[in-house]
């Protein structure tokens, strides 16, 4: 999954767009001058390649790309955490309106997904994640969190529960450093790992931490077979698809003590379960040389064996494709479902 430089679409982009390892395109900020033209950058995109799975972080609160020209400015999760201190039902009610507004206002559109909903606890440890997380309690979370996702689901959309299997009690921030989470296997299922869990029919997409869990493995979680395929897929039996987060950041550029290059952070991140590798903010970089070397790379290593291509993980990427087309703009400020769910957000 990669990204474009800017809000439109260069000759380097569209050859990137026809690679064959190409399987899906994240949006920032960036691309999105005004609504009109965010829209039809992602119907370019999809007439590059119609298959391509078109993404966002678009959680609400401080991570939200697109906050102008008729978008919605949604609440932190935080709020909803809040609301259910006071009204449980009535919190569960707003998860599912925020679900609703962003997903309906991301497909009118074209957008496919949006990396959400944050799945951490609120340990109050981790700056990064902060006002980002629903509550402290794992049941709350997973509540509100399955609230949400029906949200989305009725405008259409999927989801990617992150960051598995927990990033609220690790200080450090991923982006610059690497993160460590010194608590026992034990201690992290009954707690963080919880929503996983008990979301396990649910979640459709699941975004490993670049943290390191040393007392149960040496590599952060995003570069273990442990995690991703013993505990999230055998012992939680998640069917869904595994996304890394960037590799870009500095917490997945570090393994067994060696520095990562891009290709070799994706080999390892194949190999130990991931589905689709991303990354982020590269594509501007010495006129994209890190994007087409990652895409140059990830196709010799399938030619030497380094790394194989699952069909089963094409078949999880197809799976969150959307099966009906978005309720254009115009229409969408009509319809009832969204206008009611407009009224419902807290």
């Amino acid at each position: 999954m990669l990204d474009i430089a800017g809000p439109t679409l260069t000759a380097d982009d569209r050859r990137r767009l026809r690679h064959p390892l190409t399987g899906g395109l994240i949006l920032f900020a960036r691309h999105c001058q005004d609504r009109a033209r965010l829209t039809a950058l992602v119907a370019e995109l999809k007439a590059e390649r119609p298959d391509l799975l078109v993404c966002v972080d678009h959680e609400g609160g401080r991570v939200q790309r697109f906050r102008s020209d008729g978008f919605t400015v949604l609440p932190p999760m935080a709020r909803l955490g809040a609301l259910w201190m006071d009204d449980a039902l009535a919190a569960t009610d707003a998860a599912t309106a925020v679900g609703t507004v962003l997903g309906a206002e991301l497909r009118a559109c074209g957008i496919d997904l949006s990396f959400t909903p944050v799945l951490d606890l609120d340990h109050g440890r981790s700056a990064v994640i902060g006002d980002r997380a629903f509550h402290r309690d794992p049941r709350v979370v997973t509540l509100l969190a399955k609230s949400l996702m029906h949200g989305l689901l009725m405008a259409g959309m999927g989801h990617c529960g992150k960051h598995f299997p927990g990033h609220g009690h690790a200080t450090a921030d991923s982006h610059v450093a690497v993160p460590v989470d010194r608590r026992s296997l034990k201690a992290l299922l009954a707690d963080d790992v919880r929503p996983y869990g008990w979301l396990s029919t649910s979640l459709v997409g699941v975004m490993p931490a670049h943290v390191v869990y040393p007392r149960v493995d040496a590599r952060p979680a995003g570069y273990s077979a442990r995690w991703l395929q013993e505990i999230l897929r055998e012992r939680l039996g998640f069917q869904g698809a595994i996304f890394s987060d960037d590799l870009s950041m500095e917490g997945a550029r570090h393994l067994d003590g060696r520095v990562l290059a891009p290709t070799e952070a994706a080999v390892e991140a194949l190999n130990a379960g991931c589905d689709l590798v991303l990354l982020c903010n590269q594509s501007a970089v010495d006129g994209g040389r890190p994007v087409d070397a990652l895409l140059d790379g990830l196709w010799d290593a399938a030619a030497q064996g380094r790394w194989t291509p699952d069909p089963a993980a094409e078949a999880r990427r197809q799976r969150l494709l959307p099966t009906q087309p978005p309720l254009p703009w115009d229409e969408l400020m009509h319809s009832a479902v969204y206008r009611q769910a407009l009224e419902r957000l807290p």
